[in-house]
């Protein structure tokens, strides 16, 4: 049975999950519930055969406004000795960083479609994506430096392996807008579409067609892009020689050839 949730709008649809952050009233901030609800529902699509790609997406006029202001008054611990309280924090932000890593280490490859407002968790939350489509009225903002503190849940980790390093420091040391064509320019986008209606047709199209593939070679595509990105090319080789050693379908290669030979598609075991 499909989960529900209460701030997550979660729907499946010819082996294509589309994950909609469904707090429209607050612009998608996302407050405590959202936070763990995220990391619940990429966990259960993980482990869902059914599931073979994922649209990420944000209902009403923005994608996300970042983290819900509420949540500060109560992130920072109930200590009042300094250290416990300063290690309660860290761990709190641990967690956090933990619901969001459950987006990247979803074996499904994770297309995030955005629109309007792409803000402080917002842009932790789609660095974590396979790719980043957007709407031509879409802006990007590291706002963290805006209210005084150092963005930590995977920003400054993540974004420096997508775009260049000067541009990253740029948005965080300002946390001025990027727009959408600015974000296509820099690499972080792959595509700009004219409106939300448009954005979210393009990227169904383009999941379904990831959905088309061999399950288990497009997961261990996935596997060997992230690992590669934090490996050297040596690493990468071995890591790839050993997976398909062990993990290569003949029965998934025999579809596929046999489908390319006849130019239809292959249905291939979940």
């Amino acid at each position: 049975m499909t989960p529900t949730f209460e701030t997550l709008e979660l729907q499946i649809d010819r082996h294509v999950a589309t994950v909609s952050l469904n707090r429209p009233d607050r612009a998608n901030a996302m407050n405590t519930a959202m936070w763990t609800e995220l990391q619940t529902c990429f966990e259960w699509l993980d482990e869902e055969p059914s599931v073979r790609a994922i649209i990420l997406a944000g209902n009403g006029k923005n994608f996300c406004s970042g983290i819900d202001l509420a949540m500060f008054g109560t992130i920072a611990g109930a200590h009042s000795e300094p250290a416990r309280k300063a290690e309660e924090l860290r761990r709190t932000i641990i967690r956090l960083q933990g619901n969001l890593n459950a987006i990247e280490n979803c074996r499904k490859p994770v297309l995030a479609a955005i629109h309007k407002a792409c803000v402080g968790g917002g842009i932790d939350m789609t660095c974590c994506a396979d790719m980043r489509y957007a709407s031509k009225d879409a802006y990007f903002s590291i706002k963290e430096i805006d209210i005084g503190m150092t963005a930590d849940v995977g920003t400054l980790q993540r974004l420096p392996k997508i775009i260049p390093d000067a541009v990253v420091r740029e948005l965080a040391y300002t946390g001025r807008n990027m727009s959408a064509d600015e974000a296509k320019e820099a690499g972080f986008v792959n595509r700009v579409f004219e409106d939300r209606d448009t954005l979210m047709q393009e990227v169904t199209a383009i999941a379904r067609e990831i959905a088309c593939k061999s399950p288990l070679a497009i997961r261990g595509t996935k596997e060997m892009l992230l690992y590669s990105r934090d490996h050297s090319v040596n690493d990468g080789l071995n890591f790839i020689a050993t997976w398909n050693a062990g993990m290569l379908s003949e029965a998934d290669l025999g579809l596929a050839m046999a489908a390319q030979m006849e130019q239809k598609s292959a249905e291939f075991e979940d």
